[in-house]
């Protein structure tokens, strides 16, 4: 009973975050045409539709319009001025929020009846942001801690990056890409086309003779069904070979401890809590289709993380163990493997982002790759975009 006693004391004396954050916005590009845009769902007023108006002070609660794709009724375009300039921004505590940028024109934001937010979109061509330079950085505040990180799970375009200042004078960095991060990544994809035969080309985004994008493998895929077909199939043969007979463990990292599975008629099988078919290229990319699908069982989806990332990393060959058997170093080093993301995390300066939807799994010694900061006393989120002064 002590135990228990102790413990409701400790949940009187915790602190709770401040109920507002600052956010220095910098324009880091060449361009003296930037905005910047903060959306997400106000925690303190009962989840509601927010987004920041220009001014970076005043929110604005959507009402929910009458007809699908209603213009916003307020300018939400936060100006960050000329390069090298910062804007600080003041936002309350907010759940999946976004923070965008736009280079050289705004981004067109819709309502639809709710009210839902219509958010830019990179896969549909008919989108008035199609052709336009824009990116995100992903952050909840609530009244636990700040989390943020950069995200390559869709596309890459506007290097991004982050640094957190908490209010013991600690600080977290995740340095981004560098200026010429998006060439260097559509680079990358052309010569890796010229390695495999593999379409990784077909990533890239061109508008006018210049790279305006490099998608994800996973986004290719919903705009072009054929592409990578069949692509993963040699290496999950090798796996599926590997393991019949064979253990292949898991650690799920969470109550459950480490499972152990088998392959047996074709399934992958993990006694007592589900089993596996194999998984298509699609179904790696995306790491949510076909057997990698949710479940809503807590043990089998941290099952399902560990081995999507391992596919994507190409490590489950390598050990028997993961993903606590596995080493950074060797990731990607298969020749089947996530080449985007192998790409993206060899270019960013700290070789830290999301760049597939679990690349957040890790070894549970090891420095986490993801790209993301996290701290229960922020005091200040400093996102600057363009890449001009990246550092790691």
């Amino acid at each position: 009973m002590a135990g228990a006693q102790d413990n409701v004391a400790h949940q009187r004396v915790a602190v709770a975050t401040s109920s507002t954050l600052q956010i220095a916005l910098q324009n880091q590009t060449s361009s003296n045409t930037v905005y910047a845009y903060i959306t997400g769902l106000d925690i303190d007023n009962n989840n509601a539709l927010f987004l920041l108006q220009a001014d970076g002070k005043t929110p604005y609660y959507p009402a929910s319009p009458s007809s699908t794709l209603s213009p916003l009724g307020v300018n939400c375009a936060i100006p960050l001025g000329a390069p090298g300039n910062t804007v600080t921004a003041t936002i309350p505590h907010l759940a999946g929020a976004r923070l965008w940028f736009s280079r050289d024109s705004p981004l067109t934001f819709f309502l639809n009846p709710g009210p839902g937010l219509v958010e830019p979109s990179a896969a549909n061509k008919s989108d008035p942001n199609y052709n336009k330079y824009w990116d995100f950085c992903e952050f909840t505040f609530n009244s636990n801690q700040l989390f943020a990180n950069i995200s390559y799970v869709d596309f890459v375009c506007l290097p991004i990056s982050l640094t957190l200042n908490n209010t013991s004078g600690g600080t977290q960095h995740v340095s981004g890409l560098p200026s010429n991060g998006l060439d260097a990544v559509c680079s990358g994809l052309v010569a890796q086309r010229a390695q495999d035969g593999v379409g990784w080309d077909q990533l890239i985004v061109t508008l006018n003779g210049a790279n305006l994008r490099a998608i994800s493998p996973n986004l290719g895929i919903a705009m072009n069904s054929s592409l990578f077909s069949g692509y993963y199939q040699p290496y999950v043969n090798a796996i599926w070979s590997q393991y019949t007979g064979n253990s292949l463990q898991v650690d799920t990292q969470a109550s459950f401890g480490t499972v152990s599975g088998t392959v047996n008629n074709g399934q992958l099988t993990f006694q007592g809590v589900g089993s596996y078919s194999q998984p298509s290229s699609a179904d790696i990319f995306s790491c949510s289709t076909g057997p990698f699908s949710p479940t809503g069982n807590i043990e089998k989806d941290a099952i399902t993380a560990r081995l999507a990332a391992a596919c994507n990393r190409s490590t489950l060959l390598l050990n028997v163990v993961h993903p606590d058997g596995e080493s950074v170093s060797n990731y990607y080093k298969y020749a089947i493997t996530n080449h985007y993301s192998r790409i993206c995390h060899s270019i960013n300066l700290d070789g830290k982002g999301y760049a597939f939807p679990y690349d957040d799994v890790s070894p549970s010694s090891s420095i986490d790759q993801s790209g993301s900061i996290s701290d229960p006393n922020p005091q200040l989120l400093t996102v600057a975009v363009g890449g001009a002064n990246a550092h790691a």
